[in-house]
């Protein structure tokens, strides 16, 4: 009677009345999260097959464990009217409504944040590059395009197709950057798109995400590249972004940060720019070079694995990967790339003849 064209909704005031005037023995909490459910989407609507998992307790989502635990229920007006926050609250508030698509899981994720552990990673990584930029940046007095200083390309953390072997500049050629442009474009988005990142999904998602990025761009420019060197965070940098673009894509309806097809076309340029920026410097260098210059094919990959295993990672917030196919399938498919890789950096160079600079 209330839903005629089998749509499987109904509005929320429907609901609500119903609920009253017919007093269901519904458990308060579950209520209260059937109406951020309503909220969460355009038209205010019930879902029918949410009201079922909900109840049912099928639901596989965060608030899961806020069903077993009916001391944990939520204030219905927790993220929509709730005034007096101070700074920090207003900024964890802002970051709910950044990064997840569900008003369940916002709400969620505001009620039970905590300030411990704090987004140590991408700060550290960027602080880290920061550091390293100005200690060669003052020894070359060399500010700009800084690759093009012979001392800069002698330095054992840039990865180089003649040092292979030295496995970990497939990994810390992240600290060194072409010059200060890559650094602050690299340093900017780790900031902005990389701590709210960490702050809701956790510092192991996301650095396992941004060091997987890192490692698919080394080993992409090793197999694609073979001549080219490599300078930049990109690859880990593009693994957050592309991940996070996909997921906003993805649930375009639930997303509530403001401006987001502005912001979405202002990212995809910037990000555009800097890879034609980088084709540039790697086929038409400015400066007359004695070898190759550094890669582009590093950005390509790292939005690759963001793309695919990046967006499953953030599409699980508080659900553990473990239990998902798809998780493990993208995990298999990434580890026999690796696998491939590291045969292709023992063998194909001597099979192929490659000329090393």
């Amino acid at each position: 009677q209330l839903d005629p064209e089998n749509t499987g909704f109904i509005g929320v005031e429907t609901f609500a009345s119903l609920v009253h005037s017919h007093e269901l023995p519904l458990d308060p909490a579950k209520l209260d999260m059937l109406v951020a459910l309503a909220q969460g989407n355009d038209e205010g609507q019930v879902c029918y097959q949410e009201l079922v998992d909900l109840i049912s307790s099928k639901r596989s989502s965060s608030f899961k464990r806020a069903i077993a635990n009916g001391q944990r229920a939520l204030p219905r007006d927790v993220l929509l009217d709730e005034t007096g926050l101070g700074f920090y609250k207003r900024f964890v508030r802002y970051v709910a409504y950044e990064i997840l698509p569900c008003e369940m899981d916002r709400r969620w994720y505001f009620y039970q944040h905590r300030t411990c552990p704090p987004p140590v990673f991408m700060a550290a990584v960027t602080l880290t590059q920061i550091i390293v930029f100005l200690c060669y940046g003052a020894r070359l007095n060399k500010w700009v395009l800084q690759t093009y200083h012979p001392e800069y390309m002698k330095s054992p953390l840039v990865y180089h197709p003649g040092h292979r072997a030295r496995a970990w500049r497939f990994l810390t050629y992240m600290f060194m950057h072409v010059g200060l442009e890559q650094l602050g474009f690299n340093a900017l988005l780790q900031l902005m798109i990389g701590v709210p990142l960490e702050m809701v999904h956790g510092i192991l998602r996301i650095s396992f995400l941004y060091l997987a990025g890192v490692l698919a761009g080394s080993l992409t420019v090793s197999i694609t590249d073979m001549r080219a060197p490599l300078v930049g965070g990109s690859g880990g940098v593009y693994a957050l972004c592309s991940a996070h673009l996909a997921n906003v894509v993805m649930n375009w309806a639930g997303m509530r940060c403001p401006y987001k097809l502005l912001r979405m076309v202002l990212a995809l340029v910037c990000m555009s720019s800097e890879v034609g920026r980088a084709v540039w410097l790697r086929f038409s260098p400015p400066l007359p070079a004695s070898g190759p210059q550094p890669s582009f094919m590093a950005h390509l990959a790292g939005a690759i694995v963001g793309i695919s295993m990046g967006l499953t990672i953030l599409r699980s917030y508080e659900e553990s990967l473990q239990d998902q196919c798809g998780w493990w399938v993208l995990l298999l498919s990434y580890g026999t790339f690796l696998l491939f890789a590291v045969f292709w950096n023992i063998f194909a160079y001597d099979l192929l003849g490659a000329q090393i600079p």
